[in-house]
């Protein structure tokens, strides 16, 4: 039997109790309705902003982009956050840009994917930043249009989904009333298929989108908008290539190693014939160039056009664009070790600092010095052959004199150095490079300098690379000053030697009825000059004495004493009258002479009479003994020249002030002969001044005992001996500090003037950047021209601050050459990359290292250039067609070569339309009645991007439909 049971009041209440509580009540918003309200307001308050007011209340700008920006807000849905960013262009005006090219290189991604300018981008905040599941991208992305209609925004919305790098994502935008607009791209990353290597497999897929999959594309034409874009660029250096080809050939036979050796040798780099590569070689600033090549749009109809375009020529394309690519370094001076001027100026101002620690140079190679000890554990010198090959460099590379002015800015002698091509100046630029310029290297190759000067000297040899002739020049360093007064020195000496080898010829041939006592007397005179000549390299001075005792002697009967009288005097070695000047105590016109040029001197042999002038005051004696010599000379000669003179006469000639005439006596050469026998003007009246009338007058004194000698029969006022000997006294015991200091003057100037003669052209901005750097060396450099250094400390800074400087204006010369070596044929090129570069390098001039360490190396990339078509043959020429080792691991299927070259990247787009009243699109009749401007409008319907190479392809899809 069936029992039944009443039902329980209290358990209906419960069920009654859950049904309410689980009661769905729609009037209150879900989690995805709040969602899209959320992401509407957002966009609402970003419509009502507009760009510019975004852009000041802190749009962040995109680095890759000239003119985009983009805000950020953060969402949240249940469990899951999401970031939407917000992508806009503007002008530099702060107004929105109306639209964008399809090849703009600084555009966006997806900009560039998809054709659209400004977008929405919402991706979840997580580690891979893409969506994985495809109903919760679906989903999140209806949420974002439904969100965009409410708002009535017409922009893209787009998200990232699968694996992150395939870089796909999927979007849709609302177009008006009834078009919309969907996006998908996807990325195949290695084996592509050969067909879509192809522009006629691309052309097919692209057709197939919205032709029938039944349709035999090559038996029907379909009109496609096309546009394609092909970048190329240079191989850059390939170090592994050489080391493989050095592996190979160190396999081969000895004559294969040999001829590889040759080969090394034989190798060009870029900067060969620049003027610094006889020190060093230079990185390439220009690693090498990007050149995009773009095809303007065109129809095309059916996949045998396609084909064709794909074997033309990059000439036939519309548009070059040209983008240097620049080395690292130039942007990031910490980027690998840098050997340079710039490097090995800032070693020597460090050797300048060591040098204060001794007082000679032996000091620092001495095994008795303790400091020298320490500086073996630190410094090393290089091996006996380098030195040697300096050496010879230096000492043995021919006998003619270099171009003394090579190389010379016209604020180069404002420097207190030596020119380039002299031989302190090369011989500081050695030292550059020797040991790495430390102290210890300096000293080692300083005293074989010394010790191959004095060979040149001893051995009468002429001193390379270094005037024999000329007067000092006192703007020089003086070291150089030295040497060349030393080079005069050893050529008066070879003379003084040659000339006495002629006495003994003389002699030898004198006539023969001497006697037999006087030739006995010469042949006796003739062996102890031999024996003289023979020993002139340990005394040279026996040499010149015998030499003027022989030509004194030959030249007796000549000489006039002074109280010789006027009928047998014989008039030598006169210049001509002067004027209508006629003798005192004879009829006879005064005879200006031939005198000695003033002894040279340098300038510590100036410094050294001032000084002692100034010791004695203005006393007259004074003057005179310090110029006792010149006086002399002087006053023989005008005796010579003049027998007749008296010391009247002298002072009227030699010192005008001091006569004081009654009448006026013309002193210029007269037009009118005034002949011996004339009585006019004659004799002249007048009396000396006071200071030379004076009782004990030196110059009278020294009149009385000057003999009447004209200049070639007198003693020479320069003994080469003895200065030769000062001079290299002076070099063998020279203070280090003072060496030093003198070398970083000349090796700064050497250095500038070698960069000087680096030819870049017609560029403004560089001429101007060395004078510059000319003026700030001879700012710097002004301490070290002075005795002693006010602030050794202080000083070194500042030449270490003008390394600094010194190294940005050498990059700007390497980049500058290398420009012009490059576009010889198209100079406005070079020009304006350089004018460029300028602009960006420049400003970091003024920056200290540390700072230019922070400095991202990208900001040293240069904007690109179009390339006009007289210019496309220069620009081809620098794709030079790859060699054996660069072209083998590329398979050329992608056509288009450019010398050989195949495209690093192509870009393709392809896209078609329709009329929107053709009737195809069922919803639009209304749309075109209510906007009549839009009648015969094209839209749109299909448009492919694609990008990649025959190992990678990109694929980006739009479609716009009617809904």
């Amino acid at each position: 039997m069936a029992s039944t049971s009443r039902p329980n009041p209290l358990e209906e209440d419960d069920d009654g109790e859950e049904e309410v509580q689980h009661f769905d009540d729609f009037t209150l918003a879900s989690s995805w309705e709040r969602f899209i309200s959320d992401i509407e307001a957002t966009c609402r308050q970003w419509l009502a902003d507009g760009p510019k007011n975004l852009v000041e209340k802190g749009a962040i700008a995109m680095e890759d982009s000239k003119n985009l920006y983009k805000v950020k807000y953060d969402l949240k849905n249940v469990t899951k956050s999401y970031c939407m960013e917000f992508y806009f262009q503007i002008d530099d005006n702060g107004r929105q840009q109306a639209g964008i090219g399809n090849w703009n290189s600084s555009s966006h991604d997806l900009q560039l994917c998809f054709g659209v300018k400004d977008f929405l981008l919402i991706a979840p905040q997580s580690a891979s930043g893409v969506l994985l599941d495809t109903p919760e991208s679906s989903k999140l992305l209806s949420s974002v249009a439904i969100a965009l209609s409410n708002c009535a925004s017409l922009w893209p919305a787009f998200v990232p989904v699968h694996d992150p790098s395939r870089k796909a994502y999927i979007g849709i935008q609302n177009m008006g009333t009834v078009f919309t607009r969907r996006f998908e791209a996807d990325r195949i990353g290695s084996q592509v298929p050969v067909k879509l290597m192809h522009l006629e497999g691309l052309y097919e897929l692209f057709v197939s989108k919205f032709v029938y999959s039944g349709v035999d594309f090559s038996m029907h034409n379909f009109k496609v908008h096309f546009m394609m874009r092909l970048t190329y660029q240079t191989f850059p250096d390939d170090e592994e290539d050489e080391e493989n080809d050095m592996d190979e050939l160190m396999d081969d036979k000895a004559d294969s190693a040999e001829h590889y050796g040759s080969e090394s040798r034989n190798k060009v780099h870029w900067d060969d014939d620049c003027p610094w590569s006889e020190w060093y070689s230079a990185e390439d600033p220009l690693r090498g160039f990007e050149l995009v090549v773009t095809w303007a749009d065109r129809t095309v109809e059916n996949t045998l056009e396609m084909a064709e375009l794909e074997n033309a020529s990059p000439h036939e394309a519309a548009k070059w664009i040209l983008h240097p690519i620049l080395s690292p370094y130039l942007g990031d001076p910490s980027h690998g070790k840098r050997i340079d001027f710039a490097s090995q100026l800032l070693c020597l101002v460090e050797a300048l600092d060591t040098s204060f620690t001794a007082q000679f140079m032996e000091d620092f190679v001495s095994v008795e010095n303790p400091s020298s000890e320490n500086l073996k554990t630190s410094v090393v010198i290089p091996p006996p052959t380098v030195l040697d090959r300096v050496v010879k460099d230096l000492f043995h590379e021919g006998s003619k004199l270099p171009d003394f002015t090579k190389g010379e800015h016209r604020l180069s002698r404002a420097l207190k150095a030596a020119p380039l091509e002299s031989l302190f100046t090369q011989f500081c630029l050695h030292s550059l490079w020797f040991g790495n310029c430390n102290i210890r290297a300096i000293a080692f190759l300083w005293i074989e300098f010394v010790r191959e000067v004095r060979w040149c000297w001893e051995e009468t040899q002429p001193l390379p690379k270094m005037p024999f002739d000329g007067s000092i020049d006192l703007s020089t360093c003086l070291i150089n000053q030295k040497l060349h007064l030393l080079a005069i020195c050893i050529e008066k000496k070879r003379e003084m030697n040659e000339e006495f080898l002629d006495c003994l010829g003389s002699e030898d041939s004198s006539d023969d009825s001497v006697s037999v006592e006087e030739l006995h007397k010469v042949n006796k005179r003739t062996k102890k000059s031999s024996e003289a000549d023979l020993q002139r390299k340990r005394d040279s001075s026996i040499a010149e004495d015998t030499s003027n005792r022989l030509r004194f002697e030959r030249k007796t009967e000549h000489t006039n004493s002074v109280n010789q009288s006027p009928t047998d005097a014989i008039r030598r070695g006169s210049a001509g009258p002067v004027g209508t000047m006629m003798l005192l105590k004879s009829r006879q016109r005064l005879h200006a002479p031939f005198t000695q040029d003033p002894p040279l001197m340098t300038e510590d042999m100036h410094e050294e009479r001032l000084q002692a002038v100034e010791a004695f005051g203005d006393s007259l004696n004074v003057p005179g003994q310090l110029e006792k010599d010149i006086l002399l000379s002087d006053m023989s000669a005008f005796k010579a020249a003049n027998p007749d003179a008296v010391f009247e006469d002298f002072i009227r000639w030699h010192s005008p002030g001091d006569w004081e005439s009654f009448e006026h006596e013309a002193t210029e050469p007269s037009e009118v002969p005034i002949t011996e026998g004339s009585k006019d003007k004659w004799p002249p009246r007048g009396h000396l001044s006071q200071r030379m009338s004076d009782q004990g007058n030196l110059w009278r004194k020294s009149w009385n005992d000057a003999p009447a000698l004209p200049a070639d029969d007198q003693k020479p006022l320069l003994d080469p001996n003895r200065e030769g000997e000062k001079i290299l006294h002076y070099l063998e015991t020279v203070r280090p500090h003072q060496l030093l200091e003198q070398m970083v003057c000349t090796a700064f100037r050497g250095s500038a003037d070698t960069l000087n003669q680096t030819n870049f052209g017609d560029m403004k901005q560089m001429t101007s950047k060395l004078e510059q750097l000319y003026l700030i060396i001879k700012s710097n450099l002004g301490a070290l021209q002075r005795n002693n250094l006010p602030d050794r400390a202080q000083t070194v800074k500042d030449l270490r601050r003008l390394c600094v400087v010194f190294e940005k204006v050498e990059r700007l010369v390497t980049v500058a050459a290398s420009l012009h070596r490059k576009f010889l044929g198209a100079s406005r090129l070079a020009q304006v990359v350089f004018s460029d570069f300028f602009g960006i390098y420049g400003p970091t001039m003024g920056m200290s290292s540390n700072d230019e360490e922070n400095k991202s190396r990208t900001d040293m990339e240069v904007s690109r250039q179009e390339v006009s078509l007289r210019e496309r043959q220069v620009v081809s020429n620098l794709f030079s067609p790859p060699t054996a080792n660069q072209s083998w691991r590329k398979v050329l299927s992608m056509g288009n070569l450019l010398n050989g070259h195949e495209p690093i990247l192509r870009e393709i787009i392809f896209s078609t339309g329709d009329n929107v009243n053709n009737g195809i699109h069922y919803a639009a009749a209304a749309d075109v009645a209510a906007t009549s401007d839009r009648k015969g409008e094209e839209i749109e319907t299909h448009r492919m991007y694609v990008s990649g190479t025959s190992n990678d392809l990109r694929v980006a899809l739009s479609v716009t439909s009617c809904d």
